[in-house]
């Protein structure tokens, strides 16, 4: 339970499995493009290398709303 809500840990998955491969571009970043093309031709591993990749950002993104709602709680 720790580990995923530790935003250094999260931010260091983000910049690492979650860029990998950097060149020619991110590798989420191009199946991202894809998904939001349509999809077209996307197989099973496609889906999960995209889900895969993407993981650390929505762990990311689960961290700063958690934050945001906690913060907004105790103004």
């Amino acid at each position: 339970m720790k580990l995923i809500n530790n935003w250094q840990i999260i931010g260091i998955a983000c910049l690492t499995l979650g860029l990998a491969p950097f060149f020619p571009e991110p590798h989420v970043w191009g199946k991202l493009k894809w998904v939001l093309g349509g999809g077209h031709g996307m197989e099973f591993k496609d889906w999960f290398d995209f889900l895969f990749h993407g993981a650390p950002f929505v762990l990311l993104i689960r961290i700063v709303i958690l934050k945001i709602i906690s913060f907004t709680k105790n103004t």
